[in-house]
C-alpha cells in the first residue's frame, strides 16, 4: 500500500512537458555513470537520476562501493546497471585520548579513507563501462569519477550535496584535518567540468569556496506523487496505536544532530501523540533504549528503514514530519533535506528548525505555510510548533495536507529538478540528453 509509483518512463513525459517538450531538440542516446563511494542502496537522488537518465533511453550505470553480501553486479527494473567495486575503510578502534594522540589518529584515519578510495578507484577503472558524462556523488565520490576521466576521457559532474569539511565526522575532527579535506576538495571541484548542489545558499557558498562558477541547483525533490483517498493508516496497524493518536515521523539517519531527542522531548508534552522513528545509524541503540523507558509510556518507537522506492507510501501515513536538525554547523543550518521534500511529496505539512533556506520553503511557500518552524533546541519550542500543526479541526487539517500537496506539485517536483540536471548534462557534452 505504497500508492502510485511513478516509473522512469512518466518520469520522462513529465520532465519533458516541465521543460517544454515542443522546444526540446531530439535525445542522442548516451552514456552515464553515477560514482559513489558508498552503497546505492539509500542514496535515494543517485536511484532518482539513474532511472531518469534510463528512461529517457541512455546507457547508465551506478558504480558504487561494495557492501558485504551484496552481488558484484545486478540490473534494475528500472532500466540501469549496478555495479559494484571496493570496500569500506576498516574501523581503527576507538579515539586514542590526548591531543596530539587524537590528532595523529584522525590524520591516520584520513590516510585509511585515502586507502579506501585508491583502492575503489583500481577496481572501479577495470569495471568502468566508459561514460560520455561520470557524475560524482559526494566527496568521497569525485576523486574516483576524476580517476575514471583521467582513464577513458568524459566529462566530470561534481555532485556536491553538503559543506563536507563542516559536516559529519570531519566536522568532528581537528581544525588541521578539516583544512586538509577542504583542499582536497577544492583541488578536486577546480578539476571538475561542472558542479551542481542542492539549494542557493550551498550554491553561493561553493562558488566562493571552490572559485568556480555558480552551480546549478538540483533539489532533492521526488516524482508527481498522488495518495490514496482515504488515509493511510499503517502506523497505527503495525504499531497497535490507538485510533485517535497522532503521528509525527522522524526519518532518515540516527545522527546526534538531527535533534530526535528533542522531538521525543516535545512529543511528552503533548496528548495524544506519538513519534515514531524510522530509520538507522550511531544513535540507534540510544533511541530504542528512550522507546523502551517507563516515561516515553510507549509513545516513542523506533522502525528500520524502509526502501526509497516505498518511502512516500510510509510518509503519507504520518501526521506531521519532523525535522529539527541542531545548529551545531554552517552546514546544518543551511540544510534543506531530503525528508523535507519527501514530506511536501507526500502532502504531510512539517514542523522544521528555523533556518533561512526551510522558512522560504514551509512558511514563504504561496499555499504556505506548509506547516511550522522553531527553535530545534527548545523541546517546549519544539511542542508548541507541532501543537500548532495537530490541533487543528478536521476539516483545516484536510485544507492543510492539501495545501502541501499542491505545494509539491506546483513548485517541488523531481520532474522541474530533472530538467535543470539534463541541462547541465547537455552543456557538458553538447548533446541533448
Amino acid at each position: 500500500m505504497t500508492g502510485p509509483r511513478m516509473r522512469p518512463a512518466a518520469v520522462a513525459e513529465e520532465v519533458a512537458a516541465s521543460a517544454g517538450a515542443d522546444r526540446q531538440p531530439s535525445i542522442v542516446a548516451q552514456r552515464a555513470v553515477l560514482v559513489l563511494a558508498t552503497p546505492e542502496r539509500h542514496d535515494s537522488r543517485s536511484l532518482r537520476i539513474a532511472a531518469t537518465l534510463a528512461g529517457r533511453g541512455h546507457r547508465v550505470t551506478i558504480l558504487a562501493r561494495r557492501d558485504p553480501g551484496a552481488a558484484a553486479s545486478e540490473d534494475s527494473p528500472d532500466g540501469y546497471r549496478i555495479v559494484r567495486v571496493g570496500r569500506p575503510p576498516g574501523d581503527r578502534g576507538p579515539r586514542p585520548r590526548g591531543e596530539i594522540a587524537r590528532l595523529r589518529g584522525e590524520f591516520e584515519r584520513l590516510a585509511g579513507i585515502g586507502a579506501a578510495l585508491r583502492r575503489q578507484q583500481r577496481e572501479a577503472a577495470a569495471a568502468d563501462p566508459g561514460a560520455d558524462v561520470y557524475h560524482g556523488m559526494a566527496y568521497q565520490g569525485i576523486p574516483i569519477a576524476l580517476s575514471l576521466r583521467g582513464r577513458s576521457g568524459g566529462r566530470v559532474l561534481y555532485d556536491a550535496r553538503d559543506l563536507y569539511p563542516e559536516s559529519g565526522n570531519l566536522a568532528r575532527m581537528a581544525a588541521p584535518v578539516r583544512r586538509l579535506a577542504g583542499l582536497a576538495e577544492r583541488h578536486w571541484a577546480r578539476r571538475s567540468d561542472g558542479i551542481i548542489t542542492v539549494n542557493d545558499e550551498l550554491a553561493a557558498i561553493l562558488a566562493r569556496r571552490f572559485d568556480r562558477p555558480l552551480p546549478s541547483v538540483v533539489m532533492n525533490c521526488l516524482p508527481t506523487w498522488t495518495p490514496m483517498a482515504d488515509r493511510d493508516r499503517r502506523f497505527h496497524e503495525l504499531l497497535g496505536l490507538a485510533p485517535e493518536t497522532r503521528v509525527v515521523l522522524y526519518h532518515g539517519g540516527f545522527l546526534p544532530s538531527r535533534g530526535i531527542e528533542i522531538l521525543a522531548a516535545a512529543v511528552r508534552r503533548l496528548t495524544a501523540v506519538a513519534l515514531v522513528a524510522m530509520g538507522d545509524g550511531p544513535l540507534r541503540p540510544a533511541l530504542e533504549r528512550l522507546a523502551a523507558e517507563p516515561r516515553t509510556d510507549g509513545r516513542v518507537h523506533v522502525l528500520p528503514p524502509v526502501p526509497p522506492a516505498d518511502l512516500v507510501g510510509w510518509i503519507a501515513a504520518a501526521d506531521v514530519g519532523g525535522m529539527v536538525n541542531q545548529p551545531v554547523s554552517r552546514n546544518e543550518r543551511i540544510s534543506t533535506p531530503n525528508k523535507l521534500f519527501e514530506c511536501l511529496a507526500a502532502g504531510v505539512p512539517v514542523v522544521s528548525s528555523d533556518f533561512p533556506g526551510r522558512r522560504r520553503i514551509v512558511i514563504e511557500d504561496p499555499e504556505g505555510p506548509l506547516g511550522a518552524v522553531c527553535d530545534p533546541t527548545d523541546p517546549d519550542a519544539v511542542a508548541a510548533a507541532l501543537r500548532e500543526v495537530l490541533d487543528r479541526p478536521a476539516e483545516a487539517a484536510a485544507d492543510l495536507r492539501r495545501r502541501v500537496l499542491a505545494a509539491a506539485h506546483a513548485r517541488w517536483t523531481w520532474e522541474r529538478q530533472a530538467a535543470t540536471l539534463l541541462d547541465v548534462y547537455g552543456r557538458l557534452t553538447g548533446r541533448p540528453w
